[in-house]
């Protein structure tokens, strides 16, 4: 529940995009790298055929709990409690290429949503921001030992945020007096150096998805089940990704640009680095949430859908 008792509604984001572009074949072998609370993989199971098989994969337990109940509805189905760079692991498995895999980056509005898991600024709660609750080392524990340069660089690397280094040193400044366990607690620090911030946006939002993204090695698992969709995908298998701030969209965009030999030339049309093979084929232009999908879920506004195919 929420701190206004509403229990927010898990709306999969961009469903009708995803499943016009990742769907291909109704006796294909799909991954859905990030099932969530399974919005995709419900709607995707439901155009597969008899011999059709979808895979999830999630390191929460809830969602491992929901795939599982899943699982015992639809034998089509399997889940598996992971990292989504497991693909060869998964590959190896099922005995057959990926024919389409799907990966919703970020956090899940649930999560979010729960103020125990510790990924909202807006609500008090632990501050935690594992998405395996039970593994690793949260954003508490972290933050209390890292060194005020690791920090102010992690702000900075993956939040964008340029007012890092003041950030870094209340922090370092405030734990000698009191330990920083709470995420009320952070973002009133936060806010305490920025001000108000942007209109419209919480002075925290950057922060937190720099601690989030660090916590979780977000962007360390998407390079690599990047390279590993180039092995793991059949032939005109199809990559699909929504991504929901710059740092991830700037990934997926220049890899499917350096793999589809659209690789940016300099003066007199020669490459500026080396020349890859071609082994994906861009799948139309980037996909946004129209007004319709924006009325009912504000949390598509940032959403940005990619979709390249392997083509060698």
């Amino acid at each position: 529940m929420t701190d206004t008792g509403k229990q927010y509604e898990h709306l999969p984001v961009l469903l009708e995009e995803v499943l016009e572009m990742w769907f291909s074949r109704g006796d294909g072998f799909y991954v859905d790298g990030t099932f969530g609370r399974g919005g995709h993989s419900r709607a995707l199971l439901a155009k597969l055929d008899a011999d059709g098989r979808l895979t999830g994969i999630d390191r929460d337990p809830l969602a491992i709990a929901e795939g599982e109940k899943l699982a015992g509805e639809d034998s089509r189905f399997q889940i598996k409690a992971s990292r989504f760079d497991c693909l060869p692991e998964v590959v190896a498995e099922q005995g057959r290429p990926i024919d389409g895999l799907l990966l919703d980056l970020g956090v899940s509005s649930p999560q979010l949503d729960d103020a125990g898991r510790g990924f909202s600024f807006l609500r008090d709660g632990p501050l935690d921001m594992r998405m395996d609750p039970t593994s690793g080392e949260s954003a508490a524990e972290w933050l209390a030992r890292a060194e005020e340069k690791e920090i102010a660089d992690v702000l900075y690397r993956y939040g964008e945020e340029r007012k890092s280094r003041r950030i870094a040193r209340r922090i370092c400044e405030t734990r000698k007096e009191q330990p920083i366990t709470r995420t009320l607690q952070l973002a009133e620090l936060i806010q305490s150096v920025l001000g108000r911030g942007e209109p419209g946006k919480h002075p925290a939002t950057r922060s937190f998805q720099a601690l989030r993204i660090h916590i979780n090695g977000e962007l360390d698992a998407l390079n690599e089940v990047l390279e590993q969709s180039l092995e793991t995908l059949a032939i005109g298998g199809r990559l699909a990704i929504i991504s929901f701030h710059s740092l991830e969209d700037r990934i997926v965009k220049l890899f499917i640009r350096d793999h589809s030999g659209r690789a940016p030339k300099g003066r007199g049309g020669l490459p500026l680095g080396d020349e890859l093979p071609q082994r994906l084929e861009p799948v139309g232009k980037a996909i946004r949430a129209g007004k319709a999908e924006l009325k009912v879920n504000v949390r598509s506004r940032s959403a940005v859908l990619r979709v390249a195919e392997k083509v060698a």
